[in-house]
């Protein structure tokens, strides 16, 4: 049977897959002050990142309207599968499931709709299943509720240089207490169903990069055999360091780079890491 995979602009799929026609993403809106930006094949991460760095507002961003998720579902493909960022920390999952009931009220599909709990390349690594999944032959049922497993079993981490964005936009509610960035402690952080929580904390990125690799190694028995994602903002330098700590430490069967697009941009900031598995 055919199948689509939609996705939010949050998802970073691997460069190979980003014109593949497999994929539709559906971008989400980012606003740095009067400047309004759509997270598209357009996007420049430095241009926005200079963008950022020199308005004095904290940069915001809005997801894709319900009407432009049904354009998504009108495909010839028999089988959509939709992967969206966390319902906790976007409104895309909502458009999503609102743009299928217009598409099912005028037309018959079978439609998944994926709650990433995650962003980035947790989203990318759903979204590589689903594909993997209907390649297999699987029926739709059976590859919804392979997406469902995968998801819930899926981990994600992130050291971020600054955390201002999303403790501004009200995205840390997950985290009870947040050390002084002045103290220059860098937490390590992750995700709890969608939301966003404090795994540890080190001095310095360098430190919390170490911690990040070593608390993936802690709370994972098993990563042989598993393909590990890491996106970066800006900073491929971290991001090949963080996978060579991986590469002896964790025993991955794959581990892929990306760089983030708009949104994982915004939130994540010039330096930020991101690991999902």
């Amino acid at each position: 049977m055919s199948y689509k995979i939609v996705v939010d602009s949050c998802c970073e799929l691997p460069a190979n897959l980003e014109n593949d026609p497999r994929f539709e993403r559906v971008p989400l809106q980012l606003e740095v002050g009067s400047h309004h930006i759509m997270d598209d094949e357009n996007f420049n991460q430095k241009e926005f990142l200079q963008l950022v760095a020199s308005c004095p507002t904290c940069p915001k961003s809005s997801c894709p309207s319900p009407e432009r998720y049904r354009e998504a579902y009108d495909t010839e493909a028999e089988d959509v599968y939709v992967v969206t960022l966390s319902s906790k920390l976007s409104g895309s999952y909502n458009s999503a499931e609102l743009g299928k009931q217009l598409y099912l009220e005028q037309k018959a599909k079978n439609i998944y709709i994926c709650d990433s709990e995650s962003a980035s390349c947790g989203e990318a690594q759903i979204a590589l299943k689903a594909m993997e999944y209907a390649e297999a032959g699987y029926s739709f049922a059976e590859v919804s509720k392979r997406l469902g497993e995968f998801r819930d079993a899926m981990r994600t981490y992130f050291v971020l240089d600054n955390l201002e964005t999303l403790r501004k936009n009200g995205r840390l509610t997950g985290v009870k207490a947040l050390v002084a960035s002045t103290l220059n402690i860098k937490p390590v952080m992750g995700a709890d169903k969608g939301v966003i929580v404090q795994k540890s904390q080190a001095i310095g990125i360098k430190k919390a990069l170490i911690k990040l690799v070593d608390t993936i190694i802690k709370e994972n028995a098993n990563t042989a055999k598993t393909r590990l994602m890491i996106s970066h903002c800006n900073c491929i330098d971290r991001a090949e360091e963080v996978k060579s700590m991986l590469m002896a430490k964790a025993k991955a069967l794959e581990i892929i780079i990306t760089d983030t697009a708009g949104i994982s941009s915004m939130y994540a900031n010039d330096g930020g890491v991101i690991i999902a598995f």
